[in-house]
């Protein structure tokens, strides 16, 4: 296993990004490599730090599931080829920019409708008690 150290402050505050994409031709969203491949290009060009990744292909026609594992999160993905659509999950903290990764996704998958859910996150402030 590697260890990473670094001299930046990762705080625990970050933005998670739940995207549903529909529309989305099968071929883009069946093809394994391709979809972890764009996930990878997505966390570099959000300014994220990658640490690993893991991805399934479900076989011939069917979808994806994967996830790559960042310094600031994590970026993952379930593809339905049959159903033209896939659900993209972005969190990142630090100064990483989920949205520009999502923006990534979008440009390569081209899906006819993007709904997306911001949530931030943070811890929540000590209570005495």
């Amino acid at each position: 296993m590697t260890r990473m150290t670094s001299n930046l402050d990762y705080r625990a505050e970050g933005t998670h990004l739940l995207a549903d994409l529909s529309g989305v031709a099968p071929a883009l969203l069946a093809d394994g490599g391709r979809i972890e491949a764009l996930l990878r290009d997505a966390a570099a060009a959000a300014g994220a730090t990658i640490l690993h990744s893991h991805f399934h292909a479900f076989g011939a026609g069917q979808g994806v599931t994967g996830v790559v594992l960042l310094a600031e999160s994590h970026i993952s993905i379930h593809t339905w080829p049959e159903q033209r659509f896939a659900a993209a999950d972005i969190f990142m903290c630090g100064a990483s920019r989920p949205e520009l990764a999502l923006a990534v996704m979008q440009a390569a998958l081209t899906p006819s409708d993007c709904a997306v859910r911001t949530v931030r996150r943070a811890p929540t402030a000590d209570i005495a008690g």
